[in-house]
């Protein structure tokens, strides 16, 4: 039998202003009711923190249909393994760089990895005063004026990615990443 591994999953879209409103407590409960265990939500964003032997893929169609059983409506679920999470934190560009605002840093992960010419049109995206770092699966950004007033949201990344995205800031990232650990 496979060995448990901690995962973290993402969720696109829920709990934003106003609409499409997941309780953590709900959303812990339906994961429970579908085999993960040790689940852990972090802030009302949808991220969840659990261990389970299936793979990742197989567990985001898990999770999705859960929630649109449960809740009546669609989210998409992207799904990384701690392993990846540790990975996103030693590899963001813009963290080794002097003067820069860590509360200024969001990831975008990708729900499916960028082939190359979904990479060259993230490249390519007019990003304003803002920075983007395209990876194979995550897209790191700086936004020193806020994420709130970037060019480079969730929309217009997936839009150039061809495929679904979710976005967190830095301090979410770290977060995540130290409850992967205190799993393991």
């Amino acid at each position: 039998m496979p060995e448990k591994k901690t995962y973290v999953a993402l969720l696109r879209g829920i709990n934003v202003g106003g609409n499409r409103r997941v309780a953590m407590a709900d959303l812990r409960g339906w994961a429970e009711e579908i085999g993960l265990q040790q689940v852990r939500t972090y802030v009302q964003s949808g991220n969840l923190v659990f261990k389970s032997q299936q793979p990742a893929a197989a567990l985001e169609k898990k999770i999705e249909r859960k929630i649109a059983q449960a809740a009546g409506f669609e989210v998409r679920v992207v799904v990384r393994s701690a392993k990846e999470i540790r990975e996103v934190m030693r590899s963001n560009p813009f963290v080794k760089r002097s003067g820069i605002d860590l509360s200024k840093l969001q990831v975008t992960f990708l729900a499916e990895a960028a082939g190359a010419g979904a990479r060259a049109k993230l490249k390519a995206l007019p990003g304003g005063g803002d920075e983007s770092k395209v990876g194979e699966s995550e897209i790191f950004l700086y936004c020193p004026n806020g994420y709130g007033s970037s060019k480079l949201v969730n929309s217009v990344l997936e839009k150039a990615a061809g495929g679904a995205a979710t976005t967190r800031n830095w301090r979410t990232v770290n977060a995540l990443c130290a409850m992967c650990e205190e799993a393991d």
